[in-house]
């Protein structure tokens, strides 16, 4: 699966490890909400051991080599212990949703340990309404959005087995590499640069039209990447500097209702989100009194290039793209229809081939100047300059999860903060809901949890301009406003 010992990162893996900075910590994850009691920790643990075959980098370290020869490497962490990765919290009564996102705040607060393997588990207990949460927290550097939800799909079940936690595969951990082998193996990247250089110019001769294209594009898509550097963002109170204490919020909606409205107003699902999103950080500057007319927002938007053989592959298949939100516009329906001729103008451009040349060229030279180059190039990708805040969407699997014969009812990913950036909004898809997770600085955006509810605001509006009924019409129980297929569930369940 192409997850071996001594593995290298690439240069955009070994960005993230460039850019933590300060309180910046680079690291992503979910939250996931499961019904009934949670499962005995051993019980647990062992289910997580018996599927660890499945994704090696689990058990992997980071190994640098010396005097800076290069990218790190990924090495099997000999002294490895599932115990060390999987805490448990139990929440003090009543357990309740502010407790629990104090806790998932916490969680993501400290920066992870570079000397084990990149990634740790949570269960979280005693909340209210008979739940559990497990907490998944990993490096970027180890992976991006799509193999995230991967590593899920191997936590969980797609069926409500409670069949016995069958045996660990046994595994016996490769000898960490002497610094001499590391030195070894930094020269022998050297020479695997040249070896690629040299199949892209037999490449480039056997079929020079393609390869005139490809450079012209390249060279376009530079272009655009770096006339984005003359329109900086606008200065909003998302881009200072953090401090170390996190605050978290989930925002659920219903994916039907997007899915209608996108119908109905011509766009896409994603184009919905971002134009969710717009309306929410809208409302929200309203709120601080912070100007609004004119002001477009600069989201970094990262767009997968994972291929599907590639699910399973840890590390990252990721460019990334500037996404407007265009806070200025105060009606929702033009506010959608800027999105989407934007985003449809970013697709149809250069820019994410600009960006795949940045990394491509910096992959090559940063065998043979590691300190010049990835730097410089990081701190490009994740500038205040480019961007206001992140916003990542992903597709998730749309049907139910379990976990030891439990149901995985909601799904609220959690992105990172960089450096002088306050603000992530991560987004799935799951069975039917849109999970919005919401990480911020709590020293400056302590009202994160005003942000979700606008986003619950900014649907309804947007669900009104296109003239679609509101999920309480004809709802029995007043003031349920739980997505539609919330309330079928519990409906049927009760019947």
């Amino acid at each position: 699966m192409g997850q071996r010992h001594m593995d290298r990162l690439t240069s955009f893996d070994t960005s993230f490890l460039s850019n933590e900075k300060g309180n910046g910590h680079m690291a992503i994850g979910a939250v996931l909400v499961c019904e009934g009691t949670p499962p005995e920790q051993e019980e647990f643990i062992a289910s997580i051991r018996s599927r660890l075959h499945l994704l090696p980098r689990l058990r992997q370290r980071l190994s640098y080599p010396p005097l800076g020869l290069g990218r790190p490497f990924w090495i099997d962490h000999a002294e490895f212990d599932v115990h060390e990765h999987v805490s448990r919290r139990k929440l003090a009564a009543p357990g309740s949703e502010e407790q629990f996102r104090e806790a998932v705040a916490e969680t993501f607060a400290p920066p992870l340990d570079r000397s084990r393997p990149l990634w740790e588990l949570c269960l979280v207990e005693g909340m209210e309404n008979g739940r559990f949460a497990i907490v998944y927290k990993t490096h970027h550097a180890m992976a991006d959005g799509i193999s995230a939800v991967d590593i899920g799909v191997l936590l969980f079940d797609v069926e409500p087995t409670t069949e016995p936690v069958p045996e660990p595969a046994p595994w016996e951990p490769k000898r960490a590499p002497s610094r001499v082998g590391l030195v070894r193996e930094a020269v022998r990247g050297f020479g695997h640069a040249f070896v690629r250089l040299g199949r892209w110019l037999s490449a480039a001769f056997r079929n020079p039209g393609r390869a005139r294209k490809r450079a012209a594009d390249g060279v376009i898509g530079l272009w655009e990447v770096t006339w984005n550097l003359a329109k900086p963002a606008p200065k909003v109170p998302l881009n200072v500097e953090i401090s170390a204490e996190r605050c978290f919020y989930g925002a659920r909606c219903d994916l039907d209702e997007f899915k209608t409205i996108k119908n109905a107003l011509g766009a896409t699902v994603n184009d919905v989100t971002l134009s969710v999103t717009a309306g929410a950080m809208r409302s929200w500057m309203l709120e601080r009194g912070l100007e609004t007319d004119g002001v477009e927002l600069q989201a970094l938007v990262p767009v997968s290039i994972r291929m599907e053989n590639e699910h399973g592959e840890l590390g990252n298949k990721l460019t990334a793209m500037r996404g407007p939100l265009p806070v200025g516009i105060a009606d929702p329906v033009e506010r959608l229809r800027f999105v989407t001729t934007a985003m449809d103008a970013l697709k149809s451009s250069k820019q994410p081939l600009g960006a795949e040349a940045i990394w491509g060229l910096n992959d090559w030279f940063r065998d043979f100047a590691p300190p010049l180059l990835l730097g410089p190039t990081a701190a490009i990708n994740f500038s205040t300059r480019l961007f206001n805040l992140l916003v990542t969407n992903f597709p998730g699997p749309q049907i139910p999860f379990y976990v030891r014969g439990r149901e995985l009812v909601e799904v609220y990913p959690v992105g990172f903060l960089a450096h002088r950036h306050a603000l992530a909004i991560a987004i799935i898809s799951y069975n039917g809901a849109i999970g919005f997770g919401l990480l911020g600085d709590s020293e400056a955006l302590g009202d994160v949890d005003r942000i979700g509810h606008h986003i619950e605001g900014a649907v309804e509006e947007l669900r009104a301009a296109a003239g679609i009924a509101s999920p309480v019409d004809g709802n029995e129980l007043a003031g349920d406003t739980r997505p539609r297929f919330a309330r079928e569930r519990e409906r049927l369940r009760g019947a």
